[in-house]
């Protein structure tokens, strides 16, 4: 199994309205792709004293589907236009471990 993890940050103002946009906006599109070999989606949210942190982390059965979903560059993240205006900083690109145990 591979773990994609992305992570992004917003203000505590944002920080519903990107959750809203996320989870009902761009997850389900990405779901909608019906990606082979995409088993998983979670998101996390954490909130500091100044910000709001996002985590992402998608799970695959390979990473040829991972791939698939990142349209030939695995590293590369995808931010909506959408998604940059309400997030303070993103990374700008995603993070892949192989599940061991």
């Amino acid at each position: 199994m591979i773990v994609r993890i992305w992570q992004g940050w917003t203000t505590h103002e944002n920080a519903d309205a990107y959750e809203h946009l996320l989870t009902t906006k761009i997850i389900p599109a990405i779901l909608a792709k019906e990606i082979p070999g995409l088993l998983d989606v979670e998101v996390f949210r954490r909130e500091t004293e100044d910000e709001t942190e996002f985590m992402t982390k998608y799970s695959f059965d390979k990473m040829d589907s991972v791939k698939l979903m990142a349209g030939g560059d695995p590293e590369k993240s995808f931010v909506p236009e959408e998604a940059q205006r309400v997030l303070k900083r993103f990374e700008t690109f995603a993070r892949h471990f192989e599940k061991k145990y």
